[in-house]
């Protein structure tokens, strides 16, 4: 595998367009800090405390706080973007180490506020509300408002700062072991010729046709992690007990309260996501006994469950190929969005494209306001990852959207709408595909292939959601998080979710260890919720008129300048019902008739 200086220019990120160099970072780095005295690198802020019952003086305040913050977010982002082309790269680890305790610190000078201001009697802070000088923060101050029950006096908020840090060691520890000093044993084929294995090949192998490569690679990847099973237990602990200590201290009934409550997310949204779920496990399960019957297993393994359901097609893409393919498929979203979409691509450089020695394993979309909306992927010619990039780039673009219509404190969206719109790109893609294609086979293997899509975004999401219920739930009863109790209700899990004709391998039991986002804070459920309201925006865009791609194309300006659960009624998803996940699954079901209709018509050929 190359190293990172050997990879050619165009297939790198562009982080130069906001700092050209380390030293560059390094001098912009030396003027954040008004000073290195007595602890306090921002006296400023200290010294805009005054009497925040006065409009002019909140206006001050926040203008100061977030002018820093801005800065210090653009630093933190060239910082993470390097780092995460070379993860043991020193020089990068330890700008991104600075950073993220100046973040840290700024966080803790800076908790003064939020209490301060919700100290004042009601009538003062509804008199902030209506103030003229304050209605380009009016929302921002409503969010903090609403929080009043669930903040602490200044000295405990400021503890609470000061803990901050040390309360992400847990998922940094995972993140080290699990990117950097994991080194997994080679794996063999049918033909005994041996393959590398790596985070990212195993995504590639476990949808290989040879079956002994897919067994290997399945076995020997949990290996390594069965090995660790207990470190890798005292990790994801130490990150539930984490959230556990900041959900009590801020007096929230639970984990899950905590998490949703600041967005205005009720609870009874995640647990009638897995309700409705499990209400559709029987077209899950029958999609399981189809795939089953077409792969002539005679049992089936949970190794066999992610390779494609015919070998007559492969369907393989060089990353210029897909790049192009993803632009065009966003054209019902209008003329506008996919000119800044391509320009973005083949122009500004968002992408990183393809894996290098040591580069942060997986997918993902970032940025702040100051930069492009950056693609960090490991691309490998097949074709997940052309869907990958279209779900990232469904991201950036939601991004790109927020912070060009929204100030900086609004330009970030919700967690909870973070799924949506990246979704959405990817079912635009499957759109244009199908509309092309002309051969069963391949029509075939497409639609698998959105089946697939929706199994893996809306089930097995909230099954990841149902396991992180249940973690958290032991934690609050004090019920000690052991690797037999986390791979009991796992394999109890995978034996629900995959119902009675799948086997549930061994090996399984514990996948919990190696899966980041359990340490993200109840953000699994948001694919599944997320998956839900992009199938019906989507088939608004495409079969409505201007207005349903004008108010699509609205939701995406929005950033955070409201509560996401009205962003999506106002785009024509009411998320508070369980109508669209119910929808989603009849999606589901809708797609799996017409797989066995085309299987029909092949078998009569």
């Amino acid at each position: 595998m190359i190293v990172r200086a050997e990879v050619p220019i165009e297939n790198r990120w562009d982080v130069e367009n906001f700092y050209q160099s380390l030293n560059d970072w390094e001098n912009d780095f030396k003027g954040l800090l008004e000073s290195t005295q007595q602890g306090k690198y921002w006296p400023s802020l200290a010294s805009s405390v005054h009497d925040l019952s006065k409009p002019e003086n909140v206006k001050k305040a926040l203008d100061l706080l977030l002018n820093i913050e801005r800065k210090l977010v653009k630093a933190y982002t060239y910082a993470h973007l390097r780092h995460d082309e070379n993860i043991v790269d020193t020089k990068f680890k330890n700008a991104h180490e600075r950073i993220l305790s100046y973040l840290h610190a700024f966080a803790q000078e800076s908790a003064w506020f939020q209490p301060a201001l919700l100290a004042l009697p009601t009538s003062s802070l509804d008199e902030l509300l209506q103030a003229p000088i304050l209605k380009d923060y009016h929302f921002y101050i409503e969010k903090i408002i609403r929080l009043k029950a669930h903040t602490l006096p200044p000295e405990q908020e400021k503890l609470l700062a000061l803990a901050a840090q040390s309360l992400q060691t847990a998922h940094k520890a995972f993140s080290s072991i699990n990117d950097a000093d994991f080194k997994f044993e080679s794996v063999v084929d049918s033909k005994d010729l041996s393959h590398d294995l790596t985070h990212g090949k195993f995504g590639m192998y476990i949808r290989d046709q040879d079956r002994t490569l897919r067994k290997d690679s399945f076995i020997k990847y949990h290996r390594k992690f069965a090995e660790y099973e207990n470190t890798l237990c005292e990790l994801l602990n130490g990150q539930v007990q984490a959230h556990l200590f900041n959900a009590r201290a801020r007096q929230f009934n639970s984990c899950l309260d905590a998490a949703l409550y600041p967005n205005s997310i009720n609870t009874a949204v995640y647990h009638a996501l897995i309700e409705a779920v499990h209400d559709g496990l029987p077209v899950l399960h029958r999609y399981m006994s189809l795939r089953q019957r077409i792969l002539k297993l005679d049992e089936q393994h949970l190794y066999d469950i992610y390779v494609p359901l015919t070998a007559a097609v492969d369907i393989r893409m060089p990353y210029q190929e897909a790049e192009a393919l993803v632009i065009e498929s966003v054209a019902p979203l209008g003329a506008e969005y996919q000119q800044l979409l391509a320009k973005g691509l083949q122009e500004q450089r968002w992408v990183d494209r393809y894996e290098n020695q040591n580069k942060r394993s997986g997918a993902y979309s970032s940025g702040c306001y100051d930069s492009f909306p950056y693609i960090l992927m490991n691309y490998k010619n097949i074709l997940r990852d052309v869907f990958t990039l279209a779900h990232e780039a469904g991201h950036s673009m939601h991004s790109l959207y927020s912070r060009e219509h929204q100030p900086y404190h609004y330009s970030d969206y919700p967690i909870f709408l973070a799924e949506v719109a990246s979704t959405f790109n990817e079912d635009l893609l499957m759109r244009l595909m199908l509309e092309r294609c002309t051969d069963p086979h391949e029509k075939f293997f497409l639609i698998n292939q959105k089946i697939e899509d929706i199994r893996a975004t809306l089930f097995r999401q909230t099954m990841f959601a149902e396991f992180e219920l249940f973690i958290h739930q032991q934690a609050e009863q004090s019920i000690p998080i052991t690797p037999i109790l986390l791979k009991e209700k796992y394999r109890k899990l995978n034996q629900l979710y995959f119902g009675p004709n799948t086997i549930i391998d061994d090996e399984i039991d514990v996948e919990w260890a190696r899966i980041p986002h359990f340490y993200y804070d109840y953000y699994v459920f948001q694919y599944a919720t997320g998956i839900s309201a992009a199938l019906a925006l989507s088939e608004k865009v495409v079969h409505g008129d201007i207005n349903d791609q004008t108010a699509y194309l609205n939701f995406l300006k929005k950033g955070s300048s409201q509560y996401p659960i009205e962003s999506l009624k106002e785009a024509g998803v009411d998320m508070t019902t369980s109508a669209p996940v119910k929808s989603a699954i009849t999606i589901f079901e809708r797609l799996l008739d017409e797989l066995e209709n085309i299987l029909e018509e092949i078998e009569r050929q």
